[in-house]
């Protein structure tokens, strides 16, 4: 779901070096499974040193509690939302890689299970954001698409800074239980089983042009 990388997007550009995993599994009844991890495991000695300051440009830098507490809090929300179980989210602040996975019993509980959060921890009910549609699933398709949210990019990126955003990756895989003929993505890839279809980019691209994920994917 790319709404959790628009949200980790200040954290991305302290870090700069990232890799995402969306997993996305259907089974033939519209359930599935939502697998999300974050590998910050490149960035790690920098961002230990970001957590050893008290801010940055005038903002307080989270310590790792904070950091556990708040992640606690969205395991347990997601828990509570009705048709969403097995919700799990596995912490390791060594290499800081995050991974999420929950079972849900079809994508409509899942959006409208996420759009609570956000409304419940950003305490604002009136996000344009959360009216768009991002998963439309039918028996001949599956469209995935992007929120329509402003991203404030920074004004300028160092060069270092985009030679390493191009080095992180983001990886979509979407899986299912009938074959896929088709997807409206040119730089999608489908499996040779023809069950799962796979679009990667770089992090830095993504930013710039968060529609590279968008698919309609036909079966």
């Amino acid at each position: 779901m790319k709404i959790i990388l628009l949200l980790i997007l200040p954290f991305v550009f302290l870090t700069s070096c990232i890799e995402i995993i969306d997993d996305l599994k259907f089974n033939s009844d519209g359930s599935g499974t939502f697998k999300y991890a974050v590998n910050l495991s490149a960035s790690k000695v920098k961002i230990n040193s970001i957590l050893a300051l008290d801010s940055i440009d005038g903002k307080k830098v989270p310590d790792i509690s904070d950091i556990r507490t708040k992640i606690n809090e969205v395991e347990k929300l997601l828990s509570s939302k009705t048709g969403i179980t097995n919700v799990k989210i596995d912490q390791n602040y060594s290499d800081y890689i995050f991974k999420l996975e929950c079972d849900f019993t079809n994508v409509l509980v899942l959006q409208n299970a996420i759009k609570e959060i956000i409304k419940e921890e950003s305490k604002n009910s009136k996000l344009k954001f959360l009216d768009d549609t991002w998963l439309v699933l039918t028996k001949d398709k599956l469209e995935r698409n992007i929120p329509e949210m402003t991203i404030d990019l920074p004004k300028s990126i160092k060069e270092e800074d985009k030679e390493s955003l191009n080095k992180g990756s983001y990886v979509c895989i979407t899986r299912f239980e009938k074959p896929i003929t088709k997807t409206s993505n040119e730089n999608a890839k489908i499996s040779p089983n023809n069950l799962n279809v796979m679009v990667r980019t770089n992090i830095f691209s993504l930013i710039q042009n968060p529609k590279l994920l968008e698919n309609v994917i036909y079966f």
